[in-house]
């Protein structure tokens, strides 16, 4: 079995991310005077890269945070507007009769880097309590023509259950989304200017900025972040994940798959259909006369670089380990086929195993369900962070 070295590829992910960032980042260092050179101790232990790389990770910034205030009219790029989750509703809670009062409702701007998408959205639930006592924490992430709002029922049980809950607008959706077509017009810029990743990519950038947010703040445990989300947002849960070890839980729900897996076994077309503007656009770009294999690697390779080879999930869903992991799937998901996850559910068993803790890593393959976060996937979720963070 191929050996995956975890802090290489956290290194090259990050370089990926870092290669399309606005030059002028609004996050300023703290200064430190350095100190004299010292003569090298022959007998010092060199830092591992895995050190190495939760150093710089984790190097103390202060983050240009800015207040905000609710939206009174979410944007979702859907017609009709949705209104209601069964799933979400169905979360459990904490019987507190006057819950609504309780919440505490925050909502901030971090700013992750210049420019009109790098002002990041932040909600933030809690139940208003005396006592300063710090709690886990969980950052939801919505669907694909969602936004942080429609996720408001999974934040008030959360909340509920004495975490702090956490949810933000992903790019070009919510309020970082100025008409309907938004996203779809970035992805298509993404294919002929090349220089931004709006699918996954650059979302994940600002998942690494909020974590350093959360744990500065004195009421959450830096020690127990989880994060979660559905779809598009099961997606930047994986990758944040993959490469922020501050995010201790991970439960991504119906976003794992097999990229590389789903071409070479002619099984990504609903994929694609999920975002079909870029490779339609792909497809004029390259002379096809339909959108077949080539456009699809040639989209991935243009648009988020690694996802279909040394990024995609054989490789980073295993460097998760330690950390408690729960894939959430349909088993019959045409996006996240199920048999593309064999291999890398095969090299993660591993790596749990290596790690003397296999317990932290289960797949759920939900009997009959397609692309749908169901209650059960939500109780599933629910169960795991209590059992890992609480």
């Amino acid at each position: 079995m191929e050996t995956i070295d975890a802090a290489k590829l956290r290194s090259e992910f990050l370089q990926v991310l870092r290669s399309r960032r606005s030059s002028e980042v609004t996050l300023k260092a703290v200064a430190k005077p350095k100190p004299m050179p010292k003569a090298k101790d022959p007998n010092k232990r060199q830092m591992s890269m895995e050190e190495k790389h939760r150093l710089s990770v984790g190097l103390q910034i202060t983050l240009s945070v800015e207040l905000g205030k609710p939206v009174a009219d979410p944007m979702y790029r859907q017609t009709p507007l949705p209104s209601f989750s069964e799933a979400m509703e169905s979360c459990p809670k904490a019987d507190i009769p006057n819950l609504k009062d309780l919440l505490k409702e925050e909502n901030v701007y971090l700013i992750t880097e210049a420019g009109e998408q790098g002002r990041l959205p932040v909600l933030i639930l809690s139940i208003n309590e005396s006592n300063h006592q710090r709690k886990p924490a969980v950052v939801f992430l919505h669907s694909t023509h969602k936004c942080k709002e429609w996720l408001r029922p999974l934040l008030e049980a959360y909340a509920s259950r004495g975490y702090i809950a956490v949810s933000i607008d992903s790019r070009y959706h919510g309020e970082r989304a100025s008409s309907m077509t938004t996203y779809r017009d970035a992805l298509v810029s993404s294919w002929k200017q090349g220089d931004t990743m709006p699918f996954i990519f650059d979302t994940v950038w600002d998942l690494i900025k909020l974590a350093d947010y959360l744990i500065q703040r004195e009421d959450i445990d830096p020690s127990k972040i989880g994060i979660t989300g559905e779809s598009l947002g099961g997606m930047h849960a994986w990758f944040a994940a993959a490469v922020d070890t501050r995010y201790a839980v991970a439960v991504p729900i119906i976003g794992v798959q097999g990229f590389r897996w789903a071409i070479d076994h002619d099984k990504w077309h609903s994929r694609v259909d999920s975002i079909k503007a870029v490779f339609e656009e792909a497809q004029i770009h390259l002379g096809k006369s339909a959108i077949d294999k080539e456009v699809v690697e040639q989209v991935w390779i243009r648009i988020a670089p690694g996802l279909a080879s040394k990024f995609d999930s054989p490789y980073s869903i295993p460097i998760i380990a330690p950390r408690p992991l729960l894939i959430l799937n349909g088993e019959k998901d045409p996006r996240c086929p199920i048999e593309g996850l064999e291999i890398p559910k095969s090299r993660a068993c591993k790596a749990y195993e290596d790690a003397h803790c296999p317990d932290n890593f289960k797949v759920i393959a939900q009997p009959g369900i397609g692309h749908k976060m169901t209650p059960l996937m939500v109780k599933e979720a629910s169960d795991w962070f209590d059992t890992f963070l609480k």
